[in-house]
């Protein structure tokens, strides 16, 4: 009589083995390999919520996947819908934690802005997650089935498909670099989602030896750099992450990974009054971006509890923005989006407001 040997100890969640521990899985289960194809589709390319939908598998099949494995999946648990029509999530894991996640409708595209942790280690002072412990990383499937989610519901309530992504949502990518790496191959595999990288952001706070990293790997996503401020001094004080990889450090691995990859970087700028909203910062902005081709993002400041910054003038940004221009920099003004329920950049921390549904 056979005897299953492989991962009896303990009942495992399927969506964490790779497509080769799939494959001795089944050989354990006394199946035939390529049955590990046929449930890796199941999972990545239709995703899989239950092993009933399965149902190119034997119904014995299912029950033995159903003894030995369970099939988490992270759920919604719940929403609430802005006046300008952005979407917020509060998405349940299977520990119970939540984390937060964003559908964006504009006139041009539908973006989905997803979390990679829980919480976050890098308490930069204009972020509200960056006031909160970061409690763990997301898991690949975690962030997959956020963005697998969110796609619904682009189709459900605008009957407009899922056009981008970007990983802006809580905690700091690079910090989980193998599963944010892992759930992109999910989302842009033949095998999974098949979506354009080139469709995908992934935005760091500037960890340069990650950076660095990414070159190596020769990544096909975008990059955009949270820079906020090209003087180490200013930045220093709104992100302590800088005191341990300053903006040389920074310049170096932007470069290391231009010409690893090609790719064009884009630098996120928040403008705070008072702070860094002046020609002169303009200018070390400016000076910043001579050193691989990229554009810039000038981004609204979103107010939160924990700190007392506040939005730059309209006239201070039309002037920062119209000085990078003259200098041939490609720059563009990001307006806030959700504001109303705390949905927009930086203001992610698990609040609910009204409108809850």
């Amino acid at each position: 009589m056979y005897i299953c040997t492989y991962h009896m100890s303990s009942i495992k969640n399927i969506k964490v083995l790779s497509y080769p521990e799939l494959e001795k899985t089944f050989v354990a289960l006394g199946e035939k390999p390529f049955r590990a194809k046929q449930v890796y589709e199941w999972l990545w390319k239709k995703s899989a919520s239950s092993f009933d939908e399965m149902t190119n598998l034997s119904k014995p099949l299912r029950e033995k996947l159903q003894k030995h494995f369970t099939l988490q999946s992270t759920t919604i648990h719940r929403k609430q819908i802005s006046n300008d029509k952005t979407i917020k999530y509060i998405f349940e894991l299977s520990d119970h934690n939540k984390v937060e996640g964003v559908l964006i409708p504009t006139n041009s595209r539908m973006t989905a802005c997803i979390s990679s942790q829980v919480g976050c280690s890098l308490t930069c002072k204009f972020c509200a997650t960056g006031y909160l412990d970061r409690k763990r990383n997301l898991e690949a499937y975690e962030i997959y089935d956020q963005v697998v989610n969110i796609a619904k519901e682009a189709e459900e309530n605008y009957q407009i498909p899922l056009s981008n992504i970007v990983y802006m949502g809580m905690g700091e990518p690079l910090l989980n670099y193998q599963n944010m790496l892992k759930s992109i191959e999910y989302i842009t595999s033949e095998k999974g989602l098949g979506m354009s990288p080139k469709r995908i952001t992934v935005s760091t706070a500037g960890i340069a030896k990650m950076i660095k990293k990414l070159g190596d790997d020769q990544v096909k996503f975008n990059l955009a750099l949270s820079l906020h401020a090209a003087n180490d001094e200013k930045r220093n004080k709104i992100m302590p992450i800088n005191e341990s990889n300053s903006l040389a450090a920074l310049k170096e691995a932007l470069m290391y990974f231009y010409k690893k990859t090609k790719c064009r970087v884009t630098y996120e700028y928040i403008v705070f009054h008072g702070v860094n909203d002046t020609l002169e910062d303009a200018k070390e902005l400016y000076d910043f971006t001579l050193h691989t081709p990229c554009k810039v993002n000038i981004i609204e400041y979103n107010p939160i509890s924990q700190a007392d910054y506040v939005n730059a003038s309209g006239d201070a940004i039309d002037r920062f923005q119209q000085f990078l221009e003259k200098k041939g920099v490609v720059t563009n003004v990001r307006r806030s989006r959700g504001k109303d329920i705390d949905a927009a950049c930086g203001q992610l921390a698990g609040k609910e407001k009204a409108s809850t549904l």
